[in-house]
């Protein structure tokens, strides 16, 4: 239970931070939350809780191949920005694409025979 706290602690004084930071300077917010920190952190709990390296090799590749998807956000979200939408309907319609992206990848993965 104790180690359950201290990961939420960790895990979202990582969001804050970032959060806090992109009100001072979003270049700088914007780098540190591009750093793959919550797959390193879960990959590094992952291990603590199992010792498996397989499990940790196998998370590895599955956020690899979701990392592609996941990239039409950044690239939706501010399109709709400038097209004038508010910032709700804006997130929302970005992360609807996003999950369609997923989707997309999942399935020509499978027929590709990669199996995540």
């Amino acid at each position: 239970m104790i180690q359950t706290i201290i990961k939420l602690l960790i895990s979202s004084g990582i969001i804050i931070l970032v959060s806090e930071i992109a009100k001072k300077s979003s270049y700088l917010g914007g780098l540190i939350a591009s750093i793959p920190l919550i797959s390193v952190l879960s990959m590094i709990w992952l291990y603590i809780d199992t010792k498996d390296i397989e499990s940790v090799k196998a998370l590895s590749n599955s956020i690899l191949w979701m990392v592609i998807p996941s990239i039409s956000l950044f690239i939706s979200l501010p399109i709709f920005l400038r097209s004038g939408f508010n910032f709700y309907l804006s997130i929302i319609l970005s992360i609807i694409i996003t999950i369609g992206c997923y989707g997309l990848t999942i399935l020509l993965l499978s027929r590709l025979g990669i199996e995540l």
